[in-house]
């Protein structure tokens, strides 16, 4: 059994909190990979800005101002440059969860180079960005894993016309809704696009920009939009179970994209563009579609929204083939780099 130390340096979550609400896919991964090398015998401490400590699923959560463990066989800092250098560990890792070009601040630059951990990228386009001149102690691809309860869905029959959006609304929902008012949704009458997004996710009461886009959602609902308030991943599978595709044009700030993990695990088809790392999650033509252009986008999500032959089949692929990781197979990948 090692010692696990992680932190987290940013919005206030723990075990708990992960479970009860919504949680973006940094904090939700955070969250797995402690349970899961818990669950698989090792010591593990959490340590981030939640409110007072707590055993939860057998991981030692505490807030960070009180420091971590001294010493300890494994230590994971989560993305900001104040939980580079903590603790004493055998083995010092850096988990990134957004485009790399961060690490280029002097804050940053300063700490790799002192401290060496390796740097853990979730994927080939994630790990493209990170610049080639930092010094580090290596380098090192894990995706993230998909939570179990996404992972065992069963076949099932086509259902209405519903798309959903379960991503961060400033990453290409504008966009969205302008395809779909003025080309998909004319093509198909009965259609509707649920969004379930909102700034609770990111640990925010509210957010300008993006409460401005989704207030255009819920003024859209003559088009068949209809806005809700993001769910935490148990009612998240009821909302993916009944759902017929995922449309998501992607961003370059996208490095994994849980969200489309989650909705191609419960096959889900899914029509996205080449955009961040989202062409990673989709497998063109079998599990849905990566469109290179809006036309292609818009074409492919009308066929999926009205083809029940063609639903069946990227249906069907992606319960077959898009099951990912489980995070037990995640905690495996980091255990191996104790030794």
């Amino acid at each position: 059994m090692a010692h696990v130390v992680m932190a987290d340096d940013g919005i206030a979550f723990d075990g708990a909190t992960a479970e009860a609400g919504p949680l973006g896919g940094a904090e939700t991964a955070f969250v797995a990979l402690a349970e899961a090398l818990a669950a698989r015998g090792h010591r593990v401490s959490a340590r981030s800005n939640c409110r007072a400590a707590l055993r939860y699923r057998e991981v030692d959560w505490a807030p960070l101002t009180g420091g971590v463990p001294d010493c300890c066989d494994l230590y994971i800092g989560n993305r900001g440059h104040r939980v580079i250098g903590l603790s004493r560990p055998r083995r010092r890792l850096f988990w990134l969860h957004n485009p790399a070009g961060y690490l280029t601040k002097p804050r940053n630059v300063w700490r790799l180079a002192w401290y060496r951990p390796v740097l853990v990228t979730t994927g080939a386009y994630h790990a493209s960005t990170v610049p080639h001149w930092l010094c580090d102690g290596g380098r090192t691809i894990i995706p993230y894993g998909v939570l179990d309860r996404f992972r065992h869905a069963v076949p099932r029959e086509p259902p209405p016309p519903q798309a959903v959006f379960t991503s961060n609304p400033l990453r290409g929902l504008d966009w969205l809704l302008d395809l779909w008012v003025a080309r998909i949704r004319p093509a198909v009458p009965r259609a509707e696009l649920h969004i379930y997004a909102g700034p609770a996710v990111y640990g925010q009461q509210s957010g300008g920009a993006m409460e401005a886009v989704l207030a255009r959602a819920e003024g859209l609902a003559a088009h068949g939009v209809r806005r809700h308030a993001p769910v935490g991943r148990g009612a998240l599978v009821s909302v993916l179970g009944g759902a017929r595709a995922m449309l998501y044009r992607g961003d370059p700030g996208e490095t994994f994209c849980l969200a489309l993990a989650e909705a191609q695990a419960m096959g889900v088809p899914a029509v996205v563009q080449p955009l961040g790392a989202v062409a990673e999650r989709v497998i063109d033509g079998e599990t849905g579609r990566v469109a290179g252009n809006d036309a292609a986008f818009v074409e492919a999500a009308i066929a999926v929204l009205s083809d029940d032959a063609l639903w069946r089949r990227w249906h069907r692929d992606a319960l077959i083939r898009q099951s990912g990781l489980s995070w037990d197979a995640v905690a495996a990948r980091f255990e191996a780099l104790i030794a």
